[in-house]
């Protein structure tokens, strides 16, 4: 029978509020009756005479009566809030009756009788009730206990609404709750049932017993579940954050879902989940795609007997933690994409497609632009193995690769000598041996750069044998300061998170050592900061602080100076309040470096927290206008970039806020913005971000231009951008006068090929959910000396540009079989949907093209397999990942 339409109910919604708000209908309910009457028609209004006899037969002294009428009016009810698209019907007639009903209601004794009127109240009071009185959920209370869902779905949110409003005020006068948390348990059965997990989870959060999700989860709705547990914990204030997590580790490990288990596990840097993990696992193979994970993540992990017995299979597994395999996996990519051709710093700058004007400008070899080249080689060939200025053999005709390390100037030897272990990063074999011939050379920036390329060659990758330590650690204590350096750093690349103990008593006396010069000083602070990156340690974190107040005023002014409070904010990279003691001995510092130190930890404390209330205080600094000597903004500008870019909302808001930073901030904030932009969208080349950055890099302080160049090349990092390339190319003839302009429009030529386009300087992996500390810090590291550039980058430290090897990774998914050989599948790469409570099986990916792995992964996009011939490992593919066969897969 179809419903009549009833000319009452146009927009039934809006009435419904309107008078939901007011008790009683503003006109003499009596005329308006009379015109309904009139307009209803004969079922309706048989159902209306129908509804007001039982509102007299309720009242009626007779039980007997009272009962009939009240279960008659239950069905009615009943039958009409199954769907709630407009106000229900029976609601609507019985709304003139709902103050009689009630007061009714107050005079009946305590009877079962009552508790049915009450439910029937609770129904009604769903579109009659006051704001804020609550009704619904107190007739509930008094009402019978019966099945909540019968009222329809409508009636039960409601009811969840009203329930959190009074869980927070009983709360606030700490009055007992037991009675609401029973009615919480049946919404939350009736929720999980019908597909509404989200709605539960807001639920739970808000009585604060997410617990109770555990006896509700099943295989249905699990995976639903966690992914809005893990999507929302972005959006919550700490603890908050880490108890959802908790939560959908527990759900995780309990429906064996390991590998989502794992990465909350990391997320919350809890290594003992990361160990329950792998001794709740039993499948050598799925602990072989754990392993890639961690790897991935670049923490550094011991594998124990409880968690692989066996003692071969533990040194296999503890290889592929170890990163070794890393190198291999990259030139199988390299050669499947035909890309192994080794590129010369021409073929990047491509000075032929620019008119006359710049290629025929001076054509000597100057010192800077050799310099600029050897960077741009570094970066382009990086893990290639080969190149055409270093790697080439020296006794060949023209003898190039010994020519090319004297085409630099004393510390540009350093920089060009550390570019062989760039070009053989990651292949620790053939790097040593190939940076041997330097250690014997007398000539000191030489032998620094050798070492610094040891320690670049080995970074992210570990080893039994520690060969990075054994040969730097001899050079820590040189007489020469650049030779220190170049040790001190490359300990800090080669083992940073490591945690190493025995470096770090090798570093922390020259902390403390009053004879030390300041830059060895500033390079140890930061390379225990690195080693040490988030692991909040008491000895490393008071070996700074005393070498900072050790510091003499004139030190204090230094450039490098910056590098001790940021070594000290690294300790503490992500760990939130945990930083707080040390921020209040930081406020006793000389004022000179005070609030310097306190913008750094802050920001690195809360990095990747996207923390809102972080980022006001962060603006706020930002908005003061101070004078000439005040360099904290600079941190403070970094800081809104650190802080936001977690989770996409906040990155786009931290965009817009930054535009008016950039609009009515001091000049040495202006020169932070661009950097802070290129943080945000690191290796993500976003069109309104390359707008700005170009619109900067014409700036008319040189400084601003130069930060806005560096982005342009970090925020194309990896991606070969050809519009970035082409302003790059454009900006090179403009600035060819200008040796320190076009040094930096070089560098950021080599970041956007860097790699020749396989490789991506974003910390986030594993669909952005995960960050790596180590490649954050980093690129951290890098940013607050470009906060100096002049000193820093364009003076002698220039090598600090190799800080960002920590966070070069290959943006690649490699599929290999059960023996780790790589193996080629369809697989479809497109752009990645959020599917967060999403109804039904939603696709993950949209404007996808199929490719054959190995696939590169550009930012944002998200692969899947286009066969069902295997089963990935891991639900997330990204990197290494293993496939098993499919039993059940038949043949077409």
């Amino acid at each position: 029978m179809a419903p009549v339409p009833d000319p009452n109910n146009v927009g039934g919604g809006a009435a419904k509020r309107d008078e939901a708000t007011t008790k009683v209908p503003s006109k003499d309910p009596k005329k308006k009756d009379d015109k309904k009457e009139d307009d209803l028609s004969e079922e309706d209004l048989e159902l209306k005479q129908n509804l007001e006899l039982y509102v007299e037969r309720v009242q009626d002294p007779d039980p007997e009566l009272q009962k009939a009428a009240l279960e008659s009016m239950r069905q009615e009810i009943r039958a009409s809030t199954s769907s709630m698209t407009s106000v229900p019907k029976p609601l609507k007639f019985l709304r003139p009756h709902y103050g009689a009903l009630k007061e009714f209601h107050q005079t009946m004794a305590e009877s079962d009788l009552k508790k049915l009127l009450a439910d029937i109240l609770s129904v009604l009071a769903l579109t009659m009730s006051a704001e804020g009185k609550r009704e619904s959920l107190g007739y509930r209370l008094t009402g019978s206990e019966g099945d909540i869902g019968s009222w329809g779905h409508e009636y039960v949110r409601n009811l969840a609404g009203e329930i959190a409003e009074e869980y927070t005020m009983r709360q606030s006068e700490e009055a007992p709750v037991e009675d609401l948390m029973g009615l919480v348990k049946q919404i939350v059965a009736f929720h999980m049932k019908h597909n509404a997990e989200t709605e539960a989870v807001d639920l739970l959060m808000d009585v604060e017993d997410l617990d109770l999700l555990l006896a509700h989860v099943d295989r249905t709705n699990f995976k639903r579940t966690c992914n809005y547990l893990t999507s929302s914990a972005k959006f919550l204030a700490g603890p908050d954050d880490m108890l959802v997590l908790d939560i959908a580790y527990m759900i995780y490990i309990k429906f064996e879902e390991y590998p989502n288990a794992l990465q909350v596990a990391l997320f919350l840097d809890n290594m003992q989940y990361v160990k329950q993990v792998f001794t709740s696992c039993t499948d050598l193979l799925r602990k072989k795609q754990f392993c890639y994970m961690i790897s991935r993540h670049g923490i550094t992990f011991e594998l124990d007997h409880e968690m692989v017995a066996d003692n071969d299979d533990r040194d296999m597994l503890q290889e592929i933690v170890n990163n070794t395999k890393l190198s291999e996996g990259y030139l199988t990519l390299a050669r499947d994409i035909e890309v192994m051709e080794a590129k010369t710093p021409e073929d990047i700058y491509k000075a032929h497609l620019l008119d006359g004007r710049a290629s025929s400008g001076p054509s000597v070899d100057s010192a800077r632009q050799n310099l600029a080249a050897t960077f741009v080689n570094a970066f382009v060939n990086a893990g290639f193995g080969q190149d055409k200025l270093m790697t080439v053999p020296s006794d060949a005709a023209s003898g190039t690769a010994g020519n090319w390390l004297f085409k630099n100037k004393e510390h540009g030897k350093t920089s060009a000598a550390a570019s062989l272990g760039m070009i053989l990063l990651w292949d620790v074999d053939a790097g040593l041996t190939q940076l041997d011939k330097y250690f014997h050379s007398t000539d000191t920036p030489v032998l620094a750069g050798a070492l610094l390329g040891v320690g670049i060659n080995n970074c992210g990758i570990k080893s039994d044998c520690d060969p990075a330590l054994a040969l730097l650690g001899e050079y820590i204590d040189n007489e020469d300061s650049s030779v220190r350096i170049g040790a001190i750093m490359g300990l800090g690349i080669a083992y940073a998170g490591s945690q190493n103990d025995q470096i770090r008593s090798s570093l922390s006396p020259i902390l403390n050592d009053a004879t030390a010069p300041l830059d060895v000083i500033a390079f140890a602070a930061l390379s225990l900061g690195m080693i040490y990156v988030g692991s909040c340690n008491e000895e490393v974190a008071q070996s700074i602080i005393f070498a900072l107040m050790d510091r003499s005023e004139a030190q204090l002014g230094d450039a490098l100076t910056r590098f001790l409070p940021l070594g000290l904010g690294l300790l503490y990279l992500g760990k939130q309040e945990s930083v707080e003691a040390t921020a209040e001995v930081s406020k006793t510092f000389n004022e000179k470096i005070r609030k310097y130190c306190d913008m750094t930890l802050l920001s690195c404390a809360y990095a990747g927290t996207g923390n809102v209330l972080k980022v006001q205080d962060l603006l706020a600094q930002c908005g003061e206008h101070l004078e000439k000597g005040d360099i904290h903004q600079g941190p403070a500008v970094l800081g809104i970039a650190m802080v936001a870019m977690s989770e996409e909302l906040g990155l786009d808001m931290a965009i817009r806020s930054l535009e008016r930073v950039l609009q009515y901030g001091e000049q040495n904030i202006r020169r932070a913005v661009p950097l802070a932009l290129g943080l945000l969208c690191i290796s993500n080349p976003k069109v309104n971000v390359m707008d700005t950055l170009s619109r900067l890099s014409h700036d008319t302080d040189s400084e601003v231009a130069m930060s806005a160049i560096i982005s342009l090349g970090l925020i194309g990092a990896g991606t070969n951008n050809a519009r970035i390339a082409g302003m790059l190319r454009n900006l090179s003839s403009y600035y060819y006068k200008d040796a320190s302009l076009l040094f930096c429009v070089r560098i950021a030529q080599g970041f956007v090929h860097m790699g020749k386009g396989l490789l991506t300087l974003s910390p986030f992996h594993s669909e952005r959910f995960l960050l790596s500390p180590t490649a954050l810090a980093g690129i951290v590291t890098l940013l607050h000396a470009c906060l100096d550039m002049k000193s820093i980058i364009l003076g002698k430290y220039h090598y600090v540009l190799y800080f960002l090897v920590l966070a070069m990774q290959p943006r690649m998914m490699l599929t290999v079989d059960e023996n780790l050989k790589p193996i080629s599948v369809p697989v479809r790469v497109g752009q990645a949907v959020d599917v967060v409570g999403q109804a039904g099986r939603p696709k993950t990916i949209t404007g996808f093209q199929t490719h054959s792995t190995p696939v590169l992964l550009a930012a944002g996009e998200r692969a899947e397999l286009a066969t069902d011939k295997y089963i990935p490992l891991s639900p997330i593919l990204e990197g290494f990942i293993i496939l098993k066969e499919n039993p059940d897969y038949r043949e077409e």
